[in-house]
């Protein structure tokens, strides 16, 4: 059932993609109706990733019939992230020892302790793989530096439309983010603000979507992604680039201090002496002359030879 509805929604999504490209959206409102009629779940909403298609038509669509209705799916889809009672079921449930008529001393702790245990069983429910894994709130602040962090970090995390599709709540995320910068440092010096600046060019990077998807999620933790390093807060493709240049540059070193042959036909550049190791690998094709790398034994200078 939930393939078959997640082929069905992937379907709609794409039809509703092309009427956004070509900017018409005649018969958005019976994808839509279709859309509503389907059982969704959080792990739908994440694959399919459908939320941002009906944001699309909700901005493209001039009817106020497909307006509204995106509108209310889209709410809709954010109550997932609810947990499985609702607050009036929960409060029903603390009034029903006070209900209970009154017996004998015995009974009544008896029942009481039974009612309590019920109480602390729905308060703490196990976690569920189908919800995002939850963190305490933030601290309010009154301080207005502080107060305008945590506006510019929510906004960064709306940079996309993956907030509507999570239901990631980005104010409270960008206030637990800023709280964890903020108890690093302990004030809001240029330290702070540099870090706080750095995240909030991070997640707003369209070539790194990844990460803000993560934060929002909950995948990246706010107290983590407050600490976390360029490196470690870099899009797959420049880790990969790096990777391979370390990867380089390494190669080069090694053989240039392993696999040589010392020589003092070769003057170094930087030392201007002649204690000088060079090896020789074909680098091009078979037909062109082999590439000299040289390593400079004296001072580590090393260089490329054609």
């Amino acid at each position: 059932m939930s393939a078959a509805t997640g082929e069905e929604i992937i379907r709609i999504a794409r039809k509703m993609e092309r009427m956004v490209q070509k900017k018409n959206t005649v018969g958005a409102l019976d994808l839509l109706k279709e859309l509503k009629s389907l059982p969704m779940t959080l792990e739908l909403l994440q694959s399919t990733r459908i939320g941002m298609s009906v944001n699309a038509i909700r901005k493209q669509s001039c009817e106020e019939e497909v307006t509204s209705l995106a509108k209310a799916l889209i709410k809709s889809w954010k109550k997932l992230l609810d947990g499985p009672s609702g607050d009036k079921e929960q409060e029903e449930r603390k009034k029903e020892p006070a209900l209970q008529p009154q017996s004998s001393p015995e009974v009544k702790e008896e029942s009481s302790s039974s009612s309590n245990s019920g109480i602390r069983k729905e308060e703490c429910p196990p976690p569920s793989d189908g919800f995002l894994t939850s963190f305490p709130r933030a601290p309010s602040t009154s301080d207005s530096v502080r107060i305008k962090c945590r506006e510019l970090l929510a906004t960064a995390l709306k940079t996309g439309d993956d907030y509507i599709t999570i239901g990631a709540d980005d104010e409270e995320l960008g206030a637990q983010i800023e709280e964890a910068v903020f108890q690093e440092f302990k004030n809001t010096d240029a330290k702070y603000k540099n870090r706080v600046r750095s995240r909030i060019a991070n997640l707003k990077d369209a070539k790194n979507p990844n990460l803000r998807r993560n934060v929002l999620c909950g995948n990246i933790a706010p107290d983590v992604f407050a600490r976390m390093s360029a490196e470690e807060m870099a899009s797959d493709e420049l880790k990969e680039m790096r990777k391979n240049l370390t990867k380089e540059a390494i190669r080069e070193h090694q053989m240039a201090r392993t696999g040589g042959t010392e020589t003092d036909l070769f003057t170094c550049g930087k030392c201007k002496k002649k204690n000088c190791t060079y090896t020789q690998v074909q680098t091009r094709s078979a037909d062109e002359p082999m590439t000299t790398f040289v390593f400079c034994n004296e001072c580590g200078n090393r260089w490329k030879f054609c």
